[in-house]
């Protein structure tokens, strides 16, 4: 019973690791990027570099299991999911990092549960029943976290620590003309906005994109149960995606040079950690609790990338990032507690004692077929 029981947390300690690897690679991916490296010359890199970490492990450790058979849909679903978590969506995010900040670009993460949230329910991978208490706090935890998203990307606010003193400064010791200091200064100012709000819509796309790669990845699961095989094939696809969209964006092969050890060293650290065990951890927790679950964890990237952000890379924190955050937040958890709500009275419905009396009876769970919903922790679908 206690192995059991401590079996439940392993999902959990799983996605807490996860998110704390996302968390730094996004600070150390804001230096290397302001320091001059290509975006996609980086993603190409990291996608290669976990494609060949994971396909001697695949080998190894899945050649020997009953494989299904990767069909075409399969391989059809695996190039959408490179597109969807991979090679795209990682360009959107580094756009957003590079022009914004890595905890601002935490903070888009937070809205991802409910994106994925609502984007299950035409599919049916979630239910909403409105008139229970768990259906009515999912409507409103996700009215509420859409509001902070609102909040986030139409309102920036004043920043709460003046890291920019240093701009002033150097505007007014290289100019001797206070006129042109102060012109040099708004010129600046005005292009951090225009940046800044350029991110923010590339932000936007790519958390509707990496909301969209946790439902796909459920149903790959479900086809195609190989964490590790799978993982490495969609990392393969995603490498000759951002290939493909680097020589048609730039064709300056000088900028495929590595120049530090700081580069060499991300680009491993985000290859073998970031999209090879990472993207395994996540497989394996949607497989097992479902893909809202697996995407409620992301508020701890931007607290993490907080505690580097700010005090080492000198990262402006805005007004309107702080309240935003705070406000997603709490809509995330109310959504979370009606999902947890729902699964619990879901449960008590499974263990009542004329049900205890036919598992104790017939040991066979095909026999009794439950209704499938997102984050089911048993889908008779999917070996558990």
């Amino acid at each position: 019973m206690d192995s059991k029981s401590n079996g439940k947390w392993y999902p959990v300690l799983v996605m807490v690791a996860v998110h704390f690897v996302f968390a730094t690679i996004n600070v150390l991916l804001k230096k290397v990027i302001v320091d001059g490296l290509n975006h996609l010359v980086f993603i190409t890199y990291r996608l290669s570099v976990a494609t060949i970490f994971l396909a001697p492990v695949a080998f190894f450790f899945e050649s020997r299991k009953n494989r299904p058979k990767l069909t075409y849909s399969v391989v059809f679903f695996l190039f959408v999911n490179a597109i969807l978590g991979a090679s795209l969506t990682q360009y959107l995010f580094l756009l957003g990092l590079q022009y914004t900040s890595a905890t601002f670009t935490c903070a888009f993460l937070n809205m991802v549960p409910v994106i994925t949230f609502i984007i299950s329910l035409p599919f049916g991978l979630e239910r909403v029943n409105i008139k229970s208490n768990a259906g009515r706090a999912k409507v409103i935890g996700t009215v509420v976290c859409l509001g902070g998203g609102m909040l986030l990307t139409l309102y920036k606010g004043t920043p709460l620590f003046n890291h920019h003193s240093h701009l002033q400064h150097q505007v007014t010791t290289d100019s001797i003309d206070h006129t042109q200091s102060i012109s040099r200064l708004s010129s600046l100012l005005t292009t951090r906005k225009a940046r800044w709000a350029s991110g923010s819509l590339a932000l936007v796309a790519g958390t509707v994109l990496w909301s969209s790669w946790f439902l796909v990845q459920s149903n790959i699961g479900k086809k195609y149960p190989l964490q590790y095989s799978s993982t490495a094939i969609m990392m393969f696809f995603g490498a000759i995606q951002s290939f493909a969209l680097s020589l048609s964006v730039d064709r300056d092969l000088s900028s495929w040079i590595l120049k530090g050890k700081l580069e060499v060293f991300s680009i491993l650290y985000a290859g073998i950690v970031g999209s090879g065990f990472c993207f395994v951890g996540m497989s394996w927790c949607v497989k097992k609790r479902g893909p809202v679950f697996s995407s409620a964890f992301s508020p701890l990237v931007q607290i993490i990338a907080a505690v580097f952000d700010i005090p080492f890379l000198h990262e402006p924190l805005h007004l309107g990032s702080l309240v935003g955050s705070a406000i997603v937040v709490a809509g995330l958890y109310i959504l979370l507690w009606g999902k947890n709500k729902e699964m619990q009275m879901s449960g008590v419905e499974k263990g009542d004692p004329e049900n205890e009396m036919v598992k104790v009876q017939d040991p066979d769970p095909e026999s009794h077929p439950t209704a499938v919903t997102c984050g089911s922790k048993d889908p008779p679908t999917v070996e558990c």
